[in-house]
């Protein structure tokens, strides 16, 4: 079966300053506390990223710049969707130049394509390039779902590696997993459902929650990948209240502001979202306590 990685990436945040510039001290500190805490692959800019509202400048120099930084020492994926086929292509092909291990490409957003659409989205994005590439599903964002069915068809793709499934019904998933075995990968794309997408066969997770737990998060794959599946459990139980406190907003305006508490990065995000409330910032800082991690208020 295909896969880019097995075990856990994590959807990197994009660390800005008070002024709305890329932060790149903070993204190197952040790069270095991921790769030390033993993550299998690092997915840049991808939505958690933020790079919608990043320029095509800023795109390529925060590419560049992690990979360099990474120079290696854990797989890199780009996040290289659009809503527009032609900008996925572009930045496909340009992240292809930078030699990345992969590619995620998040469905197309706000210009609701059918199901044959989806099919010829990834299609014309597989055509340009060589590099292995994730689907992305995550219609509570986007308003479009990449149904079981099509996902089976898309599957076929010759250089179609995976998906990163965040459609968040299990019964879909489950199906999607049985269509698509041994053809590519399954990977949780929602922190909640790590384990139950384990145990349907997948590959690994795709982790918002382990910008700030990278161990943690990521030894739930490593312990069910060993058959230690009862220490699995109560890992992911553990990590359950700090998962929740991840998504009191939405994504990435909460992990961003663990991410400053804790001292690997900023609280930043770019208009229009706004920082953490003060009423989740209280929460927050207790869920993190709570966990055990040392907390700068």
């Amino acid at each position: 079966m295909k896969s880019v990685f097995k075990g856990t990436g994590t959807a990197m945040i994009t660390p800005f300053a008070e002024d709305g510039s890329v932060d790149y001290p903070a993204l190197e500190k952040l790069i270095d506390f991921q790769i030390a805490g033993g993550i299998d692959a690092l997915i840049v800019l991808g939505t958690t990223g933020e790079a919608a509202t990043l320029t095509d400048e800023e795109y390529a120099d925060v590419a560049k710049f992690c990979i360099d930084k990474i120079a290696g020492r854990t797989k890199v994926i780009l996040g290289t969707g659009s809503n527009c086929t032609r900008k996925a292509v572009e930045k496909s092909r340009f992240a292809e130049t930078l030699g990345v291990d992969g590619l995620l490409a998040v469905t197309p957003y706000y210009n609701k394509c059918t199901q044959n659409g989806l099919i010829k989205y990834y299609d014309d994005i597989c055509s340009a390039v060589s590099l292995p590439v994730l689907c992305y599903n995550v219609p509570s964002r986007t308003g479009v779902n990449i149904l079981s069915r099509t996902m089976e068809k898309i599957a076929e793709i010759p250089n179609i590696y995976g998906i990163k499934e965040a459609c968040g019904n299990m019964e879909q998933i489950c199906e999607t997993a049985r269509l698509i075995r041994g053809k590519c990968a399954l990977y949780s794309g929602d922190d909640n459902l790590n384990l139950a997408m384990l145990a349907e066969g997948g590959q690994g997770l795709i982790s918002v929650a382990s910008n700030i737990a990278p161990k943690e998060v990521g030894d739930v794959a490593r312990l069910y990948f060993a058959g230690k599946t009862a220490e699995a459990l109560a890992l992911h139980e553990r990590l359950l209240p700090l998962i929740d406190a991840m998504f009191t907003e939405v994504n990435p305006i909460p992990v961003k502001t663990a991410a400053s508490l804790i001292g690997i990065s900023t609280p930043y995000v770019r208009p229009p979202l706004t920082v953490l409330e003060d009423a989740h910032r209280a929460a927050m800082i207790e869920t993190l306590k709570n966990f055990g991690l040392s907390v700068k208020e």
